[in-house]
């Protein structure tokens, strides 16, 4: 999402490239992004709910399941 940062993006590749070795570093960084998420729709744009900690919140509960 546009408004996660680059180095989220990047540990959360890390994370992927160290298939299931990786899980911990994924559910690590997916929670940051949708703690960040909830905090800017609460301070600043509600619509950062949606653009940004919904689909952390979606990648998280995927990771957690599969």
């Amino acid at each position: 999402s546009p408004t996660t940062c680059p180095a989220a993006r990047s540990l959360l590749i890390w994370g992927l490239s160290l298939g299931p070795d990786g899980i911990s570093v994924k559910v690590f960084f997916l929670s940051c992004v949708f703690i960040a998420g909830l905090y800017g729709a609460a301070t600043a744009n509600r619509k950062i709910l949606f653009i940004q900690a919904l689909p952390a919140a979606i990648g998280l509960a995927l990771t957690l399941l599969l």
